[in-house]
């Protein structure tokens, strides 16, 4: 079964304030670990249901290139993949930024068996089309939230 982790908090902990608005506003580093061989490539889905207009698109990226069973994402990296549009409109990561409360943020990791043709900036729903049936596997992961 594909996973997700990230080596600086575990699933259901808190996000560290460094990837959130309150700090760096960078993306965290993962870790994807249990990718098989017939994987063409990777799409990462980061989002809030919390939010109060409903489900918040926070990062999504596709087209990752696996190099064997595992793959190391570093804080902050560039050019892995091609970067859509998150619900602020910007293209690439922007982080958790709750107006109150604590709100749950899911990383889904799809296994795809081919490459996805979308350009850049594409938003979550037609990445979500173009990955239907096409996806080989998938795990999560999720962290919680808030301001002080």
């Amino acid at each position: 079964m594909l996973t997700i982790h990230s080596p600086l908090f575990a699933d259901g902990q808190k996000f560290p304030k460094k990837y959130a608005c309150d700090g760096e506003n960078i993306s965290p580093p993962l870790v994807i670990s249990n990718i098989s061989e017939n994987v063409k490539s990777l799409a990462i889905l980061m989002h809030d249901p919390d939010a109060v207009g409903g489900d918040f698109t926070h990062w999504i990226i596709w087209n990752i290139f696996p190099a064997g069973g595992t793959l190391e994402i570093l804080e902050g990296e560039k050019g892995l993949g091609v970067e859509g549009a998150n619900d602020t409109g910007q293209i690439g990561y922007t982080g958790p930024c709750p107006p109150s409360g604590t709100h749950r943020y899911f990383f889904k990791i799809f296994a795809l068996d081919g490459i996805i043709d979308l350009p850049e900036g594409s938003g979550r729903a037609q990445l979500e089309g173009a990955m239907h049936g096409h996806i080989l596997d998938s795990g999560e992961m999720m962290a919680t939230y808030k301001r002080k």
